[in-house]
């Protein structure tokens, strides 16, 4: 447990369940301001994306406009520590990553040197309806799949499908996906992602290049 001072406003105080706690986009200021960038983008991302995302439909005007409240709220906190980083946080962030692993591979593939990144990227699949891909790079023809375990061990994920099923699926989505587009597919999980050498060692097996 880490303790932190400072003043709240009104409408930085919220009852959740019955507890007193700071609003959503207090939380995610403090957080932005005051822990490491992987922590804080994830939590930027998960918040923005309650603003910007419904049912798979992603609000662009929706996204500019919660950006706008966050910076002018950090615009009023000049001289704070930290404030720039949260800065940093708030530009970076996109409602279109859904899990913290995604936000966490977009931040490493930032430091890495790749700024043309395209989130949830939509492919047309076999039966009239989308594949959506993490990431693309589009300067390296290669797509980014952040591959958590969670899909092959939680049996309320894989609905009712046995882990064989899960793997097969997986891999016939990705063939597919290699095909009509004719990029690269990379999968990677948490421990491809802890750094950027990590990752850039995952995406050199590969054979893609990082542009540092």
């Amino acid at each position: 447990m880490r303790r932190h001072t400072g003043a709240l406003g009104a409408a930085d105080v919220v009852i959740v369940d019955g507890l007193l706690c700071t609003s959503l986009e207090r939380t995610v200021f403090d957080i932005a301001c005051t822990q490491p960038r992987e922590a804080a983008l994830s939590c930027a991302d998960a918040a923005l994306r309650r603003a910007a995302v419904t049912d798979r439909r992603f609000d662009p005007d929706a996204q500019a406009l919660w950006r706008e409240a966050m910076l002018d709220r950090i615009a009023r906190a000049k001289g704070r520590r930290g404030v720039r980083d949260a800065a940093w946080i708030v530009a970076f962030s996109d409602g279109r990553a859904e899990l913290p692993g995604e936000s966490v591979s977009r931040l490493q593939l930032h430091r890495l040197g790749f700024r043309d990144l395209d989130l949830q990227v939509p492919v047309k699949g076999p039966h009239g309806f989308d594949y959506f891909v993490d990431i693309g790079l589009r300067d390296v023809r290669t797509f980014w799949e952040f591959d958590g375990e969670v899909k092959y061990r939680d049996s309320a994920m894989r609905r009712g499908r046995s882990v064989d099923d899960v793997v097969l699926d997986e891999k016939r989505r990705e063939d597919w996906i290699r095909g009509v587009t004719q990029w690269r597919l990379c999968r990677g999980g948490f421990a491809d992602i802890v750094s950027p050498e990590a990752l850039d060692a995952r995406l050199a097996a590969f054979g893609v290049r990082s542009p540092r």
